[in-house]
């Protein structure tokens, strides 16, 4: 008998060294150093805005940049997004079945998310 565990990545790996049946990866695990790095940014983004406010710099300058750092948040979420769908969904979708329902219902709902906070 085959045993699957858990890794802490959550992937299925198998103990008698056969391939697993269903392996996953999350789609923007490629691109992940430069996920970190838009996010490192974003952060500096952030602490700057904190600190205009706190220097009481004028309202005009504040507001741009917050739709600069805005628009960094929806860079990083289309990309997380278009990932999703090339990786997860559509390796669901192959697959068929209930989890290509929720995976697809996922998706919409997080499109939904997106489009509604604009």
């Amino acid at each position: 008998m085959t045993t699957v565990e858990p890794t802490a990545a959550h992937d299925a790996v198998e103990t008698d060294g056969k391939a697993p049946e269903h392996e996953h990866h999350h789609g923007y695990i490629s691109d992940k150093a430069r996920y970190l790095a838009r996010l490192k940014r974003i952060e500096g983004q952030a602490r700057g805005l904190h600190r205009m406010v706190d220097e009481e710099q004028y309202c005009i300058d504040i507001l741009t940049q917050v739709s600069a750092l805005k628009s960094a948040l929806d860079g990083v979420a289309m990309g997380l997004l278009e990932d999703h769908l090339q990786h997860c969904v559509l390796d669901a979708a192959r697959t068929g079945g209930a989890e290509a329902q929720e995976k697809l219902e996922e998706a919409t709902a997080a499109i939904g998310r997106l489009v509604r906070r604009s």
